[in-house]
């Protein structure tokens, strides 16, 4: 079984969803691996990781608004506000999704559904770097 492993480097605009499959797809192309599995993991507890649909931006913009709901940024709810009134929530939103993703590798390519995409979630106001190491393993 080999390994490959390659950090990628995003810089976030605060609160957004960012597209990532295309520099993961890249990341499995590099790493010659026909069959295995992409583990996705990203290297923060105020950014999560989801796979969802990529056709209707509606869909993103819909889970964005119902965290925002579920999880309010009203400065009254947390003790922990060390970083500003939105640091809690957006671990929050953290816990409730995922830090990491694994999707299967077959003939060399991510085995996503049709309509699937995999985005980074920033959940903090303001701008981030956020790292992402994607690990790919197999044969």
């Amino acid at each position: 079984m080999s390994h490959y492993q390659q950090i990628i480097r995003l810089q976030t605009q605060g609160k957004s969803i960012h597209p990532i499959t295309s520099p993961i797809r890249e990341v499995v192309s590099k790493s010659a691996i026909q069959t295995g599995l992409c583990t996705v993991f990203v290297r923060h507890t105020s950014a999560s990781l989801i796979i969802q649909e990529n056709a209707d931006p509606d869909v993103l913009k819909d889970l964005a608004n119902f965290f925002a709901k579920l999880v309010p940024e009203d400065g009254r709810s947390y003790i922990h506000d060390a970083e500003g009134p939105d640091d809690m929530p957006a671990h929050i939103r953290s816990a409730l999704t995922k830090t990491s993703e694994q999707i299967p590798i077959s003939n060399g390519r991510l085995v996503l559904g049709t309509w699937q995409g995999v985005y980074l979630w920033e959940h903090r106001t303001r701008a981030h770097h956020r790292e992402i190491v994607v690990h790919v393993s197999g044969d």
